[in-house]
């Protein structure tokens, strides 16, 4: 794993490791010192994976009362850092490696996964009982929705920022597991965005206002990958807003 960020304001940051039916699976579980339970979120990268962004991201929204579960979704394909820092998308080399963790992480095995983070996540001493949270970026906005499809049990609250993909012409498309969810859906989608253009992004509101569940979908003025510090998309001033968005989601869902 990269080093985790220190300790910040009492911020307690753990290198975790976690069984699942493929594997070990290293995390960073991150939370507020103190003996107090709070609701636990999960915390899903986007396809670079695992990096000091995530940490930081980790460390915010833990310092709103929660635990935080970070995983290295791509621990199949080794521990982080997944690529060489910066990425070059246009390299051979590049291409491959994409090709190489995304075969390697099925729909399939990324919903268990999730279904096992869980699992840890609410068996940790300072996490609470009741409903989770979940966040996706990028890559992994579609498997926030999936897994509140899939584990209503536990999903109480889940978010998508510049999520691609949600809704396709797939017979598996994620839009299709709605009238499974019982969460509370937040959705903020960028402009331009080849993995979820405008008219999909009509489509998939046109599809939550069918399901009829409580759920917000905004586009932001910004590109994909907007939200993650380090990318050359970064917007601080929207990054800024989605979070204050993520937070309220989660306070008025979760917390009692």
């Amino acid at each position: 794993m990269f080093t985790v960020s220190p300790k910040l304001n009492c911020m307690m940051n753990e290198q975790v490791e976690i069984r699942t039916k493929d594997g070990i699976a290293d995390a960073v579980l991150t939370r507020l010192e103190g003996d107090e339970k709070r609701p636990g979120i999960l915390v899903l990268t986007d396809i670079m994976g695992y990096r000091p962004a995530y940490a930081d991201i980790a460390n915010n929204i833990a310092g709103h009362g929660y635990a935080v579960l970070t995983p290295n979704i791509f621990f199949r394909s080794g521990k982080p850092p997944i690529f060489e820092f910066p990425v070059d998308w246009e390299k051979e080399s590049v291409t491959q490696r994409r090709k190489e963790i995304t075969t390697a992480l099925t729909n399939e095995a990324a919903l268990r996964d999730g279904s096992e983070y869980f699992d840890f996540l609410a068996a940790q001493d300072g996490v609470a009982s009741g409903p989770m949270g979940v966040v996706g970026f990028c890559y992994t906005g579609r498997i926030a929705l999936q897994l509140a499809a899939t584990r209503p049990d536990v999903v109480g609250a889940a978010a998508s920022f510049h999520g691609g993909g949600l809704l396709t012409d797939d017979a598996t498309s994620p839009h299709l597991l709605l009238p499974k969810v019982k969460a509370r859906l937040y959705f903020g989608h960028a402009t331009n965005d080849a993995s979820m253009p405008a008219e999909a992004i009509d489509k998939f509101e046109s599809a939550l206002g069918d399901w009829g569940g409580e759920y917000e979908s905004e586009t932001y003025p910004a590109g994909h990958g907007w939200m993650i510090a380090g990318r050359p998309v970064h917007d601080p001033e929207q990054a800024d807003r989605g979070f204050k968005k993520l937070i309220e989601l989660f306070d008025e869902t979760l917390k009692s």
